[in-house]
């Protein structure tokens, strides 16, 4: 079994974990003498996040008693491991919590990106023991813990060069195939927009398709947006909304990690990667508003901004996945902040016209606690992406509907019978303990929706 930092599967004498819903500490029994009255002296109610704990003779925590609120949130478990001591934890009482939701909200909690810090984080280890849902709950953190790494790496270190080296990685990890079509030679073999959109920056645009699985097997593609930074372009961003622009790889990292879990899993399917990477960068070379640029589905398109990027590399990779005719095709990017307007930074919005594949996809947010939204994809709003002078326009010039009429963009050039797109933003906030920074948005509730079409 794969080992993680924040994991083990024994220890000698771990402390007990107690995790209670208000509805369930009024009920409460069978608790040590000791922590019922430390939680009485604390006037401990189950609130969320609320702890209370006990040490043996020796200083060492031995006991905890820690609150879910309503129990509804499946990570509240991060703020818990967020804030504890190294050392072996082993949950005693689950509060009506499943083993993967907690052991996803331990990793999350523990999570430290250290990579420029001198001392390095220690995180608490919570025993899982060694059977094969032990190994399961391994593998994703792994893939989120990478997920997380790379979107929290600045740009001067992750840029299209270190993005192919990723998943160079994960091929020879996993036994896989890997092509590459870097710089001019995008025009060449045709895909011009993710050379329009890259020219302009330090390193060559790039696109990579990895595959993997036996060639008899249903395909399934993924796709994800890798902008490793984007300052605008021309239509340059102010300072505030680029500062975190390092994060526009998220949605190729969460395609990195699905494929991962895929290949870890050894699901029945022929997998397809496709990362199309480049920097939105500026220089005499960048392309202009204005500009009217071909694509691989020979649609042209206008460009009316230049911020609106991601979805002209993604119209190029959605029409390479699509050629070979899928079973499902999922993509992820971190494509628009009219997202997170509408559904705030928890939610992934998911756009998808398959309704079996809507269903399994709240299903698995439903089972893995992990929140996702479908959002409509509204044919009329197409009329908000025409152009005078092309096929289509890149951006919609009504601020209305902007993740949504981003969609259709990427929609026209989609020929998969079965496709969901994912708008996310690959980021949060700092709260309940948890550190701000990368983070895995919808990830393992399509995970969990893929696994319940495709594993035996």
């Amino acid at each position: 079994m794969p080992a993680y930092s924040a994991f083990t599967d024994k220890a000698k004498s771990p402390a007990k974990v107690w995790l209670m819903t208000t509805t369930q500490w009024e009920k409460a029994s069978g608790l040590p003498a000791s922590l019922m009255a430390m939680a009485t002296a604390q006037e401990f109610k189950a609130k969320p996040g609320q702890t209370v704990m006990t040490a043996n003779t020796d200083g060492e925590i031995d006991a905890i008693l820690f609150g879910l609120g309503n129990g509804k949130d499946a990570l509240a478990v991060a703020a818990l491991s967020a804030k504890l001591p190294k050392g072996d934890y082993e949950i005693a009482a689950d509060g009506g919590l499943t083993f993967a939701q907690i052991a996803a909200g331990w990793a999350d909690g523990a999570y430290r990106f250290d990579r420029y810090l001198k001392d390095k984080a220690t995180p608490p280890h919570l025993v899982i023991g060694d059977d094969e849902a032990a190994e399961a709950v391994t593998r994703e953190a792994i893939a989120i813990h990478r997920l997380r790494d790379l979107v929290n790496t600045p740009a001067e270190d992750m840029g299209p060069v270190a993005i192919q080296g990723t998943i160079s990685d994960l091929a020879e990890r996993h036994g896989a195939t890997l092509e590459t079509v870097i710089g001019d030679a995008l025009l060449e073999q045709n895909y011009p927009l993710v050379h329009a959109v890259g020219r302009a920056g330090p390193e060559a645009p790039r696109i990579m398709e990895l595959t993997w699985g036996p060639e008899d097997a249903p395909e399934l593609a993924l796709v994800g947006k890798g902008v490793t930074f984007d300052t605008g372009g021309l239509n340059l961003k102010t300072g505030n909304y680029m500062r975190l622009m390092k994060k526009d790889m998220g949605g190729s990292a969460h395609a990195i990690a699905l494929a991962e879990l895929v290949m870890g899993a050894n699901l029945p399917v022929r997998l397809k990667l496709y990362i199309p990477a480049v920097e939105n960068a500026i220089s005499g070379t960048a392309f202009r508003p204005g500009d009217v640029l071909s694509s691989r589905k020979g649609l042209s398109v206008e460009i009316d901004n230049t911020d609106a990027e991601g979805r002209l590399i993604l119209a190029d990779a959605l029409t390479r996945a699509s050629e070979s005719n899928p079973d499902l095709l999922i993509d992820f990017a971190t494509l628009t902040g009219a997202a997170r307007v509408a559904l705030g930074p928890d939610l992934a919005p998911y756009y998808t016209d398959d309704e079996p594949l809507a269903a399994q996809i709240a299903e698995g947010s439903a089972s893995s606690g992990d929140p996702a939204w479908r959002m409509p994809l509204w044919d009329p709003y197409l009329s908000m992406l025409k152009s005078p002078i092309a096929d289509l326009v890149n951006s919609a010039s009504s601020s209305f509907a902007g993740s949504l009429t981003a969609a259709m963009f990427l929609k026209q050039f989609v020929d998969a019978d079965r496709w969901v797109h994912l708008d996310i933003w690959a980021w949060r906030e700092g709260k309940y303990g948890r550190p701000a920074g990368g983070a895995a948005c919808g990830l393992r509730a399509i995970w969990d929706a893929v696994q319940a079409r495709y594993a035996n």
